[in-house]
């Protein structure tokens, strides 16, 4: 389906939960948030008939997130459940990673077809800092026991922050000299948590590109800009959602975990979904589609998200 600016839609983001095992800086006070009770919150067979409905308006790829979609209980039912469905060629997760070893070769059997795991930091103690709850061990022993389990190359999803982790952003590309995986840097953008820190914290996607000047443009990867380098094993990606908006680009919507469908993640527009059946479901989650905006307003310092909603409360 097409959305009124002539964008193709064909990707939804599914919020499991806005539960979350770490407190990341950039995302969740530290204390943590009031959380939704267990009713208000979608069942495996709400999700699955909602994404029975948009493949009939032409989703063909979901991705399950949180919060932490790997602390929600029964996560790889659910995963068989929309793997099953017609019209889904492609179910892939959003992950911290620090839960995943476990659960890697069932999430494998079910379907799931690939993994992007979030990682801001190589330093153990600055992943701590950052998640506030977290270890860096985790993380890397869940990525090798998703290889053993037999998931392709994963892609890993850098945070940039200046003045907390910029300074590695030549170790991240490093890791995409060495190793067949898609590292990615994403702008920190203003919504939440950091709305209201300083300007500094938001830096340019072009530091990469700085500190690595031997990358190229290859291509691009949904929202990603794709480079790469002779010798490189795998490509480094750019996400540049508030330096070099790529609105006109996007082909995706998202629903929350309390049944709410958001056309762009930084709007305040949301269509509910729960209690919906039938054509009266299909109609409402092209409405949404038909809501979408050209474009979101994001401006560090200026204007922040407009989402009444937290980022752990949407799934990015």
């Amino acid at each position: 389906m097409q959305d009124t600016f002539g964008r193709t839609i064909s990707y939804m983001r599914l919020s499991v939960t806005d539960k979350c095992n770490c407190r990341c800086i950039y995302c969740m006070p530290r204390g943590g948030v009031a959380r939704h009770t267990h009713g208000e919150v979608l069942s495996f067979e709400e999700m699955a008939e909602i994404v029975r409905a948009a493949s009939k308006l032409g989703v063909r790829k979901v991705r399950v997130t949180g919060g932490e979609p790997l602390v929600r209980r029964g996560i790889v039912d659910l995963v068989a459940m929309l793997s099953d469905i017609e019209g889904i060629d492609e179910v892939d997760m959003t992950t911290n990673g620090t839960l995943l070893t476990p659960l890697a070769k069932d999430l494998r059997a079910a379907g799931l077809t690939r993994l992007n795991v979030s990682l801001d930091t190589l330093r153990p103690g600055r992943y701590q800092e950052i998640s506030r709850v977290g270890e860096l061990s985790d993380v890397l022993d869940g990525m090798r026991a998703a290889r053993l389990a037999g998931f392709p190359p994963p892609k890993i999803n850098c945070v940039l922050m200046g003045g907390v982790n910029d300074d590695e952003a030549a170790d991240f590309v490093d890791i995409a000299r060495r190793e067949p995986v898609e590292v990615r840097f994403i702008e920190l953008m203003p919504m939440g948590e950091c709305a209201r820190w300083p300007k500094e914290r938001f830096v340019s996607g072009d530091v990469v590109l700085e500190v690595a000047p031997e990358l190229e443009r290859v291509g691009e990867g949904g929202v990603a800009e794709l480079y790469s380098a002779p010798g490189f094993l795998g490509r480094v990606g750019l996400i540049r959602a508030v330096s070099h908006r790529f609105c006109s680009g996007c082909d995706r919507v998202r629903v929350t975990a309390d049944g709410r469908l958001k056309p762009c993640l930084h709007s305040a527009a949301e269509v509910p979904l729960r209690g919906l059946h039938g054509l009266e479901l299909e109609r409402a989650i092209a409405h949404g589609i038909e809501a979408k905006p050209a474009h979101h307003n994001l401006v560090p310092g200026l204007r922040s998200s407009e989402t009444p909603r937290d980022m752990f409360e949407i799934g990015g």
